[in-house]
């Protein structure tokens, strides 16, 4: 083992990172592997297909059409794993397309007919009786007819505008007359939904049913054949927000523009004639490498329809969050808030409510006569939000109340910019981001007027203040009166809304001017304890290529590294004399891991372990971008919370990868008793425990009484 002094340089050191776009994939492989667990109910697996699908759709629309981007501009350089765009595009068609084999392979040979023996049969439409055959051509005649629109490609015609992620037809049909073929295109309407209930309890493609009934829409023409199609084209944001004028009309515009982005995929059956496809291909200036092939059914997202089903037996059941102890039973608004004053409290989203504890205390804060003012940062959230209602709710009752809007926020930005409208009209003080920065923390601050003067409450968190997502996004929220909190939060916001350079925070590390040096500063205290050094993290994503080599760095210093990371992760951990003491898993389950934290061992001198939580990734875009925040953990109870919580996660059998050397992953092999609950199970029984506890309390309380 080398000293601290010696270490070697690790920059020169061979295959040091892993590809991140090759990552990515790794991490939607292993969604792609919980479609085919046989341990799981065949609804969860069907899911699991429209999940890895839905993840591809967004990492082709923007991380691949970047690559495509690069070579068209004849960009070179390349990421610190090597790879050029070009070579990256090459890894990345093949890796996915041993993806979609697999996906169409589970899916024919092994969810699909074992839904048809529990009664749930999607069919093909030449498989139907007659008597599905009749409801399909009534339902065609009564419900799709009238809304589709054939679209004719001739010289008259010019090829039409294919919308993006749209399920199309490639309509081939002859004029009897002069025995000429044209070709015509047909949009498969997304307001019906994608697989039609018939009367024998089958389901049958939307797009089967429209083929069937072609003669109704191309009168007297010979229907030679038609063929779906899908189109994925660029759909990210370029925006120079330096040089805009008015941030929100900027957007505006980039959106406007993002539906005509370039094409940059091609999906499709294999007995597409090849006169159809050269269409395709030509007028949509694709490559042949654009085209995938598919088997089963293209646009498996839409087997999210599936979900509604009244099949319990066929799916995981789902646990209601429930209110954490310390809130449950409030009588009063005042009461809340004397609850958090008492003591820090954590949640843990699914596990806690988020209901009963984000939207309740900004439900209580709108509504609670002592507080003057409610500051919060919206970076995503649900279309029937509550918390926008109750930040309106505040302003129009004469709070102030401040809003900070991330207008960039990528595929959210259209219901940003109507939320801000509304927040807007209700006199919300609406402030849309920073130039040249997104911001990405999550913070809310409430400020009370009480009896011995203005008093902060805050919540800090790891996830988006989003009621929906919170349901199944795994995160972390800390509701605090720390006064030291308290005074780095109404500074960030003072930032935020205001202007100001080189704000010292006390209790907060804030991207991007503190995170990465904070976060360097801590592991470099862990390699001067040399063996006894000790470091545990867990987050979404490791990217950074210079936090990496200090990871690598403490490794060669001895220091014992446990990395939880569900996504990217671009260290190779284990590799020998660069990072043997380093070992990294993902949890990929039922719930999407999504919370971040940090914990050191010798806490930078301050004798005991540094535990950070907040919102930042170690990438670049969150450590050098991005307004991001993390927050010291201080109180005791909390801290052990965390702690268990860390543990739980590296002590997990069931829902964990191991990541190897060579950067492939494979499940952890349980050594455990058969029966034992996987991390997400076993978090849920410890919710409902600690309800029962606070509930046993309680009667104890009033029998006392």
């Amino acid at each position: 083992m080398t000293a601290l002094g010696e270490t070697q340089d690790i920059s020169t050191l061979p295959q040091r990172f892993t590809n991140r776009e090759v990552s990515w994939l790794s991490f939607n492989d292993r969604v792609l592997a919980q479609a085919e667990d046989p341990r799981l109910p065949l609804i969860e697996r069907l899911k699991f297909c429209a999940i890895y699908a839905n993840n591809l759709d967004e990492f082709y629309m923007v991380r691949v059409a970047g690559l495509k981007d690069q070579v068209a501009a004849g960009i070179v350089r390349t990421p610190p794993d090597g790879l050029t765009p070009t070579m990256q595009l090459e890894e990345i068609r093949s890796i996915v397309s041993g993806h979609f084999e697999r996906l169409g392979r589970v899916f024919q040979d092994v969810i699909r007919p074992a839904l048809a023996a529990e009664g749930v049969s999607i069919v093909h439409y030449d498989t139907l009786d007659e008597t599905d055959v009749g409801a399909a051509a009534q339902l065609f005649a009564d419900r799709i007819f009238g809304v589709l629109t054939p679209l004719a490609v001739d010289p008259g015609h010019p090829f039409p505008y294919i919308s993006n992620l749209s399920l199309n037809l490639a309509v081939m049909v002859r004029d009897p007359g002069d025995q000429s073929q044209h070709f015509a295109r047909i949009k498969v309407p997304p307001s019906l939904p994608r697989f039609i209930l018939l009367p024998s309890g089958n389901y049958v493609a939307l797009e089967e049913v429209i083929t069937a009934n072609l003669d109704q829409l191309f009168t007297g023409m010979e229907i030679v054949g038609a063929w779906p199609f899908r189109v994925t084209r660029n759909a990210d944001l370029t925006l120079d927000d330096e040089e805009a004028d008015d941030l929100l009309e900027a957007v505006e515009l980039e959106l406007r523009r993002r539906r005509f982005g370039r094409a940059i995929r091609l999906e499709l059956y294999s007995d597409m004639p090849e006169a159809a496809m050269d269409i395709l291909l030509r007028e949509l200036d694709l490559e042949p490498s654009d085209v995938f092939v598919v088997s089963g059914f293209i646009d498996n997202t839409g087997f999210n329809q599936f979900n509604d089903l009244d099949r319990p037996d066929l799916m995981q059941a789902i646990t209601p969050g429930v209110r954490p102890p310390q809130l449950a039973n409030v009588e009063t608004t005042g009461e809340f808030f004397r609850r958090i004053r008492e003591s820090d409290v954590l949640v843990h989203h699914p596990y806690s409510s988020f209901s009963g504890s984000v939207s309740e205390f900004v439900r209580t804060a709108a509504r609670d006569r002592k507080v003057l003012a409610i500051k919060m940062t919206l970076y995503r959230t649900s279309g029937d939000s509550p918390i926008i209602g109750e930040l309106i709710r505040a302003a129009e009752a004469g709070k102030q109340v401040a809003a900070l809007v991330e207008l960039k926020a990528r595929f959210d930005e259209r219901a940003n910019i109507r939320w801000a409208r509304r927040l807007e009209e209700a006199g919300v003080h609406v402030v849309y981001g920073l130039v040249g920065l997104k911001i990405h923390c999550k913070t809310t601050l409430v400020v009370r007027d009480e009896s011995d003067g203005l008093r902060r409450y805050c919540h800090i968190g790891t996830g988006n203040y989003n009621p929906g997502t919170a349901r199944f996004y795994e995160d972390l929220g800390l509701f605090t009166a720390d006064h030291g909190i308290g005074d780095d939060v109404t500074a960030l916001f003072n930032f935020l809304t205001g202007y100001g350079r080189g704000v010292d925070y006390q209790h907060l590390l804030v991207a991007p001017t503190s995170v990465r040096p904070g976060i360097a500063e801590l592991i470099d205290w862990e390699i001067a304890q040399g063996e006894k050094g000790r470091i545990r993290m867990k987050m979404n994503s490791l990217v950074d290529a210079k936090l990496i080599d200090r990871l690598y760095a403490a490794s060669q210093a001895g220091v014992q590294i446990d990395l939880v990371i569900r996504g990217i992760c671009c260290l190779r951990p284990g590799v020998a004399g660069l990072s043997d003491n380093i070992r990294v898993t993902s949890i990929v389950g039922r719930y999407l891991e999504h919370s971040r934290i940090f914990w050191f061992g010798n806490g930078n001198g301050t004798g005991q372990p540094r535990l950070l939580i907040g919102s930042a990734d170690l990438m670049p875009r969150n450590l050098d971008r991005r307004v991001e925040a993390l927050v010291d953990i201080t109180s005791p109870t909390v801290r052990a919370r965390i702690e268990h919580i860390l543990e739980a996660n590296l002590a997990d059998e069931h829902l964990t990868w191991i990541l190897h050397p060579d950067g492939v992953y494979t499940r952890r092999v349980p050594t455990s008793a058969v029966g034992t609950r996987n991390l997400h199970e076993q978090l849920e029984a410890e919710a409902a425990d600690s309800v029962a506890v606070e509930a046993h309390g309680l009667r104890a309380a009033l029998a006392l009484d």
